[in-house]
């Protein structure tokens, strides 16, 4: 591990040498990736900094303790010795999990793709006002979670696009069934299509289309260079069927229980308002673990 961070110190060195030239190039794709490049080494190679400094003053503290013969010295040296000690534990855990695989879309816009069907492994579990049996009722939809592309991630050749107009459907404004404002735009080389009304003109619908189709093109590349076939969105949606759960919102009971992590939190109608640290903590920490796990093995 520690050959791996003076590697990984002398590349942050050499970068920060070298990026007032990479920004001044105007490379858009160079400068973001040595900007994100940069972002990773940092905290690494400062924990790193940390760790090391710490491990010298224990073994100056060890040196110290074997040449005093004072006894309330040694002890005072002891204490000290101990103090340091865990904190060279505590940074190298720490430069364990900054060492951890990065996700490739961290620190992207996402797009929330959710699909009410019959099945899914979210489930909403609610007594609908219209319910004079006050019996519970069961809602499901699928969720995935597909990283936004930039343009410099994505190029789209126009001449590979197939785009159709068509009038919006459902409540809206004016434009709304009197104008062709909705667009459906075909890849041709995948197939992918990509349908979307929810602007007031067709060149926003077509823009917005765009981003979603190069979210969708990128999210097939990763796959394939990768060599999972729609693993990640697999993993998020699974396989639509009731039996497969990943969340259960329960209004009655005000409950939120996340199945994957096995965590249960009474409190629905603050996680309704936006307040999903507890969740996303729980699987974060879940997930570092199982990373962790894997690189011991």
């Amino acid at each position: 591990m520690f050959e791996q961070l003076n590697d990984l110190e002398a590349e942050l060195e050499k970068l920060e040498s070298e990026l007032p030239g990479i920004y001044a190039a105007g490379d858009r794709r160079a400068s973001r990736d040595a900007g994100r490049r940069h972002a990773e080494l940092k905290p690494v190679v400062e924990a790193y900094q940390q760790w090391r400094q710490a491990s010298t003053d224990v073994a100056d503290a060890r040196e110290m303790l074997g040449s005093e013969s004072d006894a309330e010295m040694r002890d005072f040296l002891k204490a000290e010795m101990a103090e340091k000690e865990d904190r060279v534990a505590t940074l190298e855990a720490e430069l364990r999990e900054l060492l951890l695989p990065r996700d490739p879309n961290e620190g992207r816009n996402v797009i929330v793709e959710i699909q009410g069907t019959e099945g899914g492994p979210h489930r909403v579990q609610r007594v609908p006002a219209t319910e004079s049996q006050g019996r519970i009722h069961t809602s499901a939809a699928t969720v995935a979670v597909l990283p936004e592309a930039e343009e410099v991630d994505v190029e789209i050749d126009p001449n590979d696009l197939e785009i159709d107009v068509f009038r919006s459907s459902g409540p809206g404004g004016q434009s709304v069934n009197t104008t062709d404002s909705a667009v459906r735009i075909t890849h041709k080389p995948t197939g992918i299509v990509v349908s979307c009304q929810d602007e007031k003109s067709q060149l926003q619908n077509k823009e917005k289309g765009l981003r979603i189709l190069r979210s969708r093109l990128l999210q097939l590349e990763q796959e394939r260079q990768q060599g999972e076939l729609s693993a990640a969105r697999r993993d998020q949606v699974k396989g639509g069927g009731r039996s497969e759960k990943i969340r259960t919102y329960n209004y009655k009971e005000n409950r939120v229980t996340d199945h994957r992590i096995g965590l249960t939190i009474y409190s629905l109608d603050r996680v309704l308002t936006g307040e999903l640290d507890e969740i996303v903590d729980g699987l974060a920490a879940d997930a570092r673990a199982k990373q962790l796990a894997g690189a011991e093995q």
